[in-house]
């Protein structure tokens, strides 16, 4: 059985929203599960605020959630579900749950068990969010949603976000999120890649078109010519093309982190 993660260490920060990138096969989903304390390590430790997750003390359960990539939601009504499970979340709020839910367009009623694949995400991530855990985790939260539900998602993650919370989405669709993010992290083969906040990403890298005498760290083809990844000399502040910062960092791994590790 192939090792997924040897030596291998992170640190989350409290608030922000984290973007969890990585290959199909880099390990997102069993490193969302470790966090959770569903899964545990060989050798290790996962913890949150000092507790050992795999402990699964009442005091660590009832501030952390995870929305999975794919769930079975009971035969039961919305109604009956949130009796059930709010109470085991001191911070839950109702009203925080329909505002949600109006944001992606859900009745406030719904037997779960009748709902698509599309319609359970949304119902289950507002309650997710409503919970106001201070760790959400989510693994790959925008599969089985359309063009209009990802945007009702990147809307849903800005209102509910807060100071308090600190939110991972792992996936591999960056185009989905990435106006969303505050910080990156770039996993493959065991190693943490880029740790980065965006404010840093935008400090140390330039996206724009390729000019004379750059050396690049990506170039890609695009509409508009060729479209580069570069150094940035201090003088610009570009946006920041997530899919191509992810490309680059998988491609030039070494000349990443010289350049994201000096001072």
């Amino acid at each position: 059985m192939r090792e997924l993660f040897s030596d291998f260490s992170l640190e989350l920060h409290d608030g922000g929203v984290y973007g969890l990138l990585g290959k199909n096969g880099a390990g997102k989903t069993t490193l969302i599960y470790l966090m959770s304390g569903l899964l545990t390590p060989d050798s290790g430790r996962v913890t949150y605020n000092g507790d050992d997750v795999r402990r699964r003390l009442p005091k660590t359960m009832n501030d952390l959630f995870l929305v999975p990539e794919e769930m079975e939601l009971p035969q039961l009504t919305l109604s009956k579900y949130v009796k059930l499970n709010a109470p085991f979340y001191p911070r839950f709020s109702h009203d925080d749950m329909m505002r949600y839910l109006d944001l992606f367009e859900m009745p406030h009623d719904v037997q779960l068990k009748s709902l698509s694949m599309g319609q359970k995400k949304k119902v289950f991530m507002s309650f997710a969010l409503a919970t106001n855990t201070g760790l959400l985790l989510m693994d790959e939260p925008t599969n089985g949603l359309d063009i209009p539900g990802k945007s009702q998602f990147r809307k849903f993650i800005a209102q509910g976000m807060s100071d308090e919370k600190t939110i991972v989405i792992s996936t591999h669709q960056v185009r989905d999120i990435e106006s969303i993010l505050d910080h990156v992290v770039v996993i493959d083969n065991s190693r943490v890649l880029l740790d980065a906040p965006l404010s840093e990403v935008s400090r140390r890298l330039s996206f724009r078109p390729l000019m004379q005498g750059d050396t690049p760290l990506l170039v890609q083809p695009s509409a508009l010519g060729m479209l580069a990844v570069v150094p940035n000399d201090g003088r610009e502040e570009t946006s920041i093309d997530m899919e191509m910062l992810f490309n680059a960092t998988l491609q030039q791994p070494e000349a990443i982190n010289q350049l994201f590790t000096q001072k």
